[in-house]
């Protein structure tokens, strides 16, 4: 019995410890929707570093690689966490890095003409992964509650909390898939885009942390969530995601 109750802790340890991204759903929607707003060149650089595999297939490899513990020091690279009335550039940034950092460090890489091109591939990959985490508000909460983590709710009835809600319940409950929320996202005018991909990563992993405060506040510990709130809110993950592959496509653009 001792082992089966070790057992069953361990795996919830590491099933918390997974909890830490967009739904496999969420980070293949930004990657088709960056897909669909690539340059030629762009496509063509992309295909010959990652063989011909799609962004969307590609954007969920940086959570794959948690299961290999030689890949650990990328945990912190996922998300970053900040008192609600600071910005980023307030704060001393943690040693083990960041979504910021992270973002930063796989730009630097990929432009490195020296970089091998096994490197540029793997941060390639991780590029897509973090813009995409940069857009899930709750990957830029408190420390204090992991991102929204140890508020728990009850979500049509199942036991979750405020960052799986928004990393995973609200996407996959909705029930299409990620080539489906690409095409059916709202259509944009070409101004209506440029003015989404202004600015950069400091602008925009603030504009991530407003929104976690508002996340914050629209619930109570042990609320009981359920349609009302997927009407009030499912306009800002569709804005988010939307967001993530509009800005993902920038940042590749402007590499290649």
């Amino acid at each position: 019995m001792k082992k089966i109750l070790l057992f069953c802790l361990i795996a919830a340890q590491l099933s918390f410890a997974n909890e830490l991204d967009w739904s496999k759903t969420g980070h293949r929607t930004i990657g088709e929707i960056a897909a669909h707003h690539l340059t030629g060149k762009t496509k063509r650089a992309i295909n010959k570093l990652l063989d011909g595999q799609s962004l969307a297939l590609a954007s969920n490899y940086a959570d794959e690689i948690k299961a290999d513990r030689s890949y650990s020091k990328f945990g912190p690279w996922h998300y970053v966490n900040y008192p609600m009335d600071k910005k980023y550039t307030d704060v001393t940034p943690s040693p083990a890095g960041d979504v910021v950092m992270g973002i930063q460090k796989s730009i630097a890489i990929i432009r490195d003409k020296n970089s091998s091109k096994e490197d540029k591939a793997f941060y390639l990959k991780m590029l897509v992964h973090l813009i995409g985490d940069l857009h899930q508000p709750m990957h830029v909460g408190r420390l204090e509650d992991k991102g929204g983590n140890d508020i728990q709710l009850r979500w049509f009835g199942r036991g979750t909390n405020l960052h799986r809600l928004w990393d995973a319940n609200m996407i996959d409950d909705y029930g299409m898939s990620y080539s489906e929320l690409a095409l059916n996202l709202p259509k944009l005018s070409k101004k209506e885009i440029k003015a989404i991909q202004q600015g950069d990563v400091y602008d925009w992993v603030e504009e991530s942390h407003v929104l976690a405060n508002i996340l914050y506040d629209s619930v109570e510990v042990g609320e009981q969530l359920g349609y009302a709130y997927k009407y009030k809110y499912w306009s800002l993950v569709e804005q988010q995601l939307q967001k993530g592959g509009l800005r993902l496509a920038k940042v590749l653009n402007e590499l290649f």
